[in-house]
């Protein structure tokens, strides 16, 4: 029980984890997006 537990918990973290990347990876390219026009602009 405590084994099964434990396996829930971790892939728990993990996938959090990577939903959590994968969002600021997304904020970064779009922030990059935005100086890449603003650039494009002048």
């Amino acid at each position: 029980m405590k084994r099964t537990l434990f396996a829930l918990a971790a892939a728990l973290v993990f996938l959090t984890g990577c939903n959590t990347i994968a969002g600021v990876g997304k904020d970064v390219q779009k922030a990059g997006e935005v100086v890449e026009d603003a650039a494009k602009k002048k």
